[in-house]
């Protein structure tokens, strides 16, 4: 029997999947507009599957990649480049610094 995908995860979900505590993710609504996750009834948060590809966007730009936080706003409002492009970039800077400290060594 195959399994449905979920439609909607509750903040404990989210903060499991992400790696955070819950009251990090709702620190991040308050400092990125883009991130709104929906209520229901109850006034429950319920996050759709954009909020979450959101939420790791955000935890990326904060937590692996070292953004303040308004350097994460920015990139995510395209201000600047996409992560992906400054990495592609930083590993080609990091490929010519190890090639000109061979250089380097090898003139010495």
């Amino acid at each position: 029997m195959k399994k449905t995908p979920k439609l909607y995860y509750s903040i404990g979900e989210v903060s499991k999947k992400i790696g955070v505590e819950a009251y990090v993710l709702r620190y991040w609504e308050s400092e990125f507009h883009q991130l709104r996750p929906r209520k229901n009834s109850s006034g429950r948060r319920i996050y759709t599957k954009d909020d979450l590809k959101l939420v790791r966007q955000i935890y990326d730009l904060l937590r692996v990649q070292k953004y303040t936080l308004e350097g994460a706003r920015q990139a995510l409002k395209g201000g600047r480049e996409r992560p992906s492009d400054r990495k592609a970039e930083r590993d080609e800077l990091l490929k010519l610094r190890l090639f000109l400290e061979n250089i380097s060594r090898q003139l010495a």
